[in-house]
């Protein structure tokens, strides 16, 4: 099976109105009304995240991109051999998701996971909700998600064996997690074990630093910050959190690294997630300091990573 890459995500809410306000003032992105809630635009697709209203908050479904309906059927073949319930999805389901066709499944967490294929193109172009350079998506999807779970051995054999998965990286300190890739982008999947299942975060791209600074300006004038501005050590992206009105957070990044499976060397990331900055409100008092700990430490070592884009932003070529 071959999965491309996280070509949509579906959220609930309770009020759509802080998520349009939350997704225009700092997201910048695009919002336009359906019939079960929002739209929020990226790039040329008709959407990237999906917003149901209902009466609770978090994930509502994962939607990863295959080729076309020949590796859809083969993808239900090998799901069903390993004991997968496979769903067909209802005609309202396709049409919502603005896709040619899809089936679902749910993960050994319950999370529903969408398999699609043919994703639709706007009818009109992408309109920002304030100037801004775009998004990086294209070949390599919305960008990423980050899932919380009881225990990582339970799960990731599932993404990486079933789903095909491929390892990009893992870090044991200050937290135990597993990034996981499907195309060039460090990873569009990772797994953080916290001892509950749920959504951690959703990460986008911008194709400019300035987009990400301006977006930071409008979180902390929104006081929703919830990580503050900081560079990973694994796919170099610079980026902050901002707590989203679902309780999931939005990580709003720029610069990432794509990776070569050819030349890629799996490695634990033995100075900690962070090269610098990233003071991670949601960790206990311990796992702050230890974070704080592996950030000097990468500090007195001298440790850089290099910048993957010059004169601050992406070309096209880079989009995927």
């Amino acid at each position: 099976m071959r999965i491309k890459s996280l070509g949509y995500a579906g959220v609930f809410a309770t009020d759509l109105s802080e998520w349009q306000s939350f997704a225009t003032s700092v997201l910048g992105m695009q919002v336009q009304s359906t019939a079960a809630g929002l739209a929020l635009r990226m790039d040329d697709a008709p959407h990237r995240l999906l917003v149901h209203i209902g009466d609770r908050e978090g994930a509502a479904y994962f939607g990863w991109e295959v080729e076309n309906e020949l590796a859809l059927e083969g993808a239900a073949r090998r799901l069903e051999a390993h004991g997968v319930r496979v769903h067909r999805a209802r005609v309202g389901e396709v049409e919502s998701r603005r896709v040619a066709d899809l089936l679902w499944f749910e993960d050994p967490l319950g999370n529903r996971v969408e398999l699609f294929h043919g994703l639709a193109k706007a009818d009109r172009p992408f309109e920002p909700a304030r100037p801004s350079g775009g998004f990086r998506t294209g070949a390599l999807g919305l960008g990423h998600a980050v899932l919380t779970v009881p225990r990582i051995d339970a799960v990731l054999p599932f993404y990486r064996d079933v789903l095909g998965f491929r390892l990009s990286d893992y870090a044991l300190r200050p937290f135990h997690a597993v990034f996981l890739h499907v195309n060039p982008r460090h990873h569009s999947l990772a797994l953080l074990e916290t001892g509950q299942a749920g959504l951690h975060h959703l990460m986008v791209e911008a194709l400019s630093v300035d987009d990400l600074g301006k977006a930071y300006d409008a979180a902390l004038e929104r006081r929703c910050v919830n990580v503050t501005l900081g560079r990973h050590t694994n796919d170099h992206v610079m980026s902050f959190y901002a707590r989203s009105p679902s309780r999931f957070m939005v990580e709003y990044g720029w610069g990432g690294r794509s990776i070569d499976d050819a030349t890629w060397i799996v490695q634990e990331l033995e100075h900690g997630p962070s090269l610098w900055g990233h003071e991670r409100s949601w960790l206990n008092d311990e796992q702050r300091a230890e974070a704080r700990r592996l950030r000097l430490q990468v500090a007195a070592a001298g440790e850089r990573a290099p910048v993957h884009v010059a004169a601050g932003e992406y070309d096209e070529a880079a989009r995927g």
